[in-house]
């Protein structure tokens, strides 16, 4: 039998659209909270129509908006006023992302909510935060990734490259619900609830730390090496016999001898003066890669990543994303689901935590204003359909 989720009894209130907020509370939603999300009445979320590649459904809003119910009001109209005075009082958590200065002036931002309810635990989330030239700036993940130097580290020497995935709404929505947490954990103990913000900006700001640090005490950026490691050598694709490639990456001495002595059969290379730390294979690079390159030409790529296995060095396939769906770990291990939608059963993945005995939710993915009946029924009030 299933444990009690976790957040089980939490209700959380969304004011939310494209991927940040909603995949925070996707997050919660997956280990027991209620999660009500406010959508426009009509077209609702706009990520909604960033395709229609799932039996009709967008690919985004499919994977960020499972196991919720659909409120759709005008928070604008006073109707919609009404129903968000009703239902707030009920409410755990409140998320927004509404463009920089729409919750003020709405009276929806953290700090105006938490001072009427004192236990609510409210999130404003923002391209930049409050504050500094920036707070009105509207920003969006790849725009984000521009402003805080992602773009210079990532791609190859010829050319800069974005990240292939919301690398900064994904980065946002996880530190969204760290904060959500810690503030439930807190109120625990104190009774009271909290106003914080999370900026994308901020958010990428953590994650670019690794290459800002290594600028500032180097005096110089690091260098565009496309599928190949910036510092550590030997670290990327190698091509091997036959036209494959296979990836590995060597972290300590213990697996730098490993790799000279039972992958490429000669321990002679490990005391190599050009090759014996990783600073000098890094200086030394296209020489040690050739010697690699060389030692492989006469292997397969299986019989590479054999080699490696063996020697217990961190090694990886290429894989393309119809492989990677394909994967053996993921389908031994059951992480493939299908979830309800308007449209039919749709695939999912299970979320990364894993609780023995604990089931996480997957629910259905709501159409526009699937429960706004449900919903205001519930909180005594008349559903108009034009909340």
């Amino acid at each position: 039998m299933s444990q009690p989720l976790p957040l089980a009894g939490i209700t959380v209130v969304s004011l939310e659209q494209a991927i940040a907020a909603p995949l925070a509370s996707r997050h919660l939603a997956d280990w027991g909270a209620r999660v009500i999300k406010i959508e426009r009445p009509g077209k609702g979320d706009f990520c909604r129509d960033y395709d229609y590649v799932m039996n009709g459904m967008s690919s985004q809003f499919a994977w960020t908006n499972r196991s919720k119910e659909s409120l759709a009001i005008d928070v604008k109209s006073s109707e919609g006023k009404r129903v968000l005075d009703a239902l707030l009082p009920q409410a755990d958590v409140f998320l927004q992302n509404l463009a920089p200065g729409a919750a003020r002036r709405l009276g929806l931002d953290a700090a105006s909510l938490v001072e009427r309810f004192p236990r609510l635990i409210a999130c404003d989330i923002s391209g930049y935060g409050s504050g500094g030239p920036y707070s009105r700036k509207k920003a969006y993940d790849l725009l984000v990734q521009c402003e805080a130097g992602f773009l210079s580290i990532n791609g190859t020497q010829e050319q800069p490259a974005k990240c292939g995935i919301a690398v900064v709404d994904t980065a946002t929505g996880m530190y969204v619900v760290n904060g959500v947490l810690m503030a439930l954990f807190n109120r625990e103990r104190s009774g009271k609830g909290m106003a914080f913000e999370v900026s994308l900006f901020d958010s990428m700001t953590e994650w670019m730390s690794y290459p800002a640090y290594y600028t500032d005490g180097a005096g110089k950026p690091l260098v565009r090496t496309g599928t190949r490691h910036a510092t550590i050598a030997p670290y990327g694709p190698f091509r091997t016999g036959g036209g494959g490639v296979v990836f590995f990456g060597i972290q300590n001495a213990r697996e730098w001898e490993a790799l000279c002595t039972e992958v490429l059969d000669d321990a002679s290379i490990a005391g190599d003066p050009r090759f014996c730390t990783n600073p000098l294979r890094m200086q030394n690079r296209d020489q040690l890669e050739a010697l690699i390159e060389a030692k492989f030409a006469a292997l397969s790529a299986e019989q590479v990543i054999a080699r490696l296995d063996g020697a217990s060095i961190a090694n990886a396939n290429m894989n393309t994303v119809e492989s990677f769906l394909e994967h053996p770990q993921l389908h031994a291990r059951g992480r493939v689901r299908q979830v309800d939608s308007p449209n039919g059963p749709l695939m999912s993945f299970l979320p990364a935590i894993t609780i023995p005995g604990t089931a996480p939710v997957m629910g259905r993915i709501p159409g526009v204003g699937e429960h706004t009946e449900a919903i205001t029924a519930e909180l005594g009030l008349k559903e108009t359909g034009t909340a």
